[in-house]
């Protein structure tokens, strides 16, 4: 359900079109909530069924114009009650928690090199919401719609800092496995069963 409220939450900031509100997200909303365009053009069909959003008059009606969209009186309750909402934290589920898991089994061949790729996209990241906050938040800030969006990419900032150093990490340990001999290598059934996994299975 989150994403109509995404959409709700950036029309309310500023009333778009369909184009405008995907290149918000692709800017913004999306660095934490992706969904592709067509995603996005088929939510607001539906908003606009449902009475939460309506696309704004145009004064001089032209064809082909794009419609703009503002949210409704339904649709700003909706957003307020789904703020309020009690919501259990989602279960991890990354691909490549799994590939680590599964290179106990099978070996490390080449996982170093994807461990490596991925610290370069977490650090390319980590520089992009570093440079955002020093960009749209200066010292001086601090009305409550401010400081509510930096709460929002001090979060992300801190997810990319914990990857680095988690990654940073992995890599030195499956550097040092692939390294050893190949005893060192889980291969019977006792030593291939890793400890509890972030889910707490074992």
């Amino acid at each position: 359900m989150s994403l109509p409220h995404a959409i709700l939450t950036a029309l309310l900031e500023k009333p778009s079109s369909g184009l405008e509100l995907t290149r918000r997200f692709d800017k913004s909303i999306g660095y934490f909530w992706s969904a592709t365009h067509q995603q996005i053009y088929r939510e607001l069909g539906r908003l606009e069924e449902a009475g939460l959003i309506r696309a704004l008059p145009s004064e001089v009606p032209v064809r082909g114009q794009k419609k703009e969209y503002e949210v409704l009186p339904a649709g700003s309750a909706e957003l307020a009650r789904w703020v309020g909402e009690r919501q259990d934290p989602k279960a991890v589920r990354d691909p490549l928690l799994l590939r680590i898991r599964a290179a106990a089994v099978v070996g490390p061949q080449g996982l170093g090199a994807e461990l490596r790729r991925h610290l370069g996209l977490h650090r390319r990241q980590l520089e992009t919401y570093e440079a955002i906050e020093a960009k749209d938040f200066p010292p001086g800030r601090e009305s409550a719609e401010d400081r509510l969006h930096r709460l929002v990419l001090r979060g992300g900032i801190a997810l990319e800092t914990f990857w680095l150093t988690w990654l940073e990490e992995a890599l030195d340990e499956v550097e040092d496995i692939a390294g050893g001999s190949a005893g060192d290598i889980p291969g019977d059934e006792d030593s291939a069963r890793p400890a509890a996994g972030p889910d707490g299975a074992a």
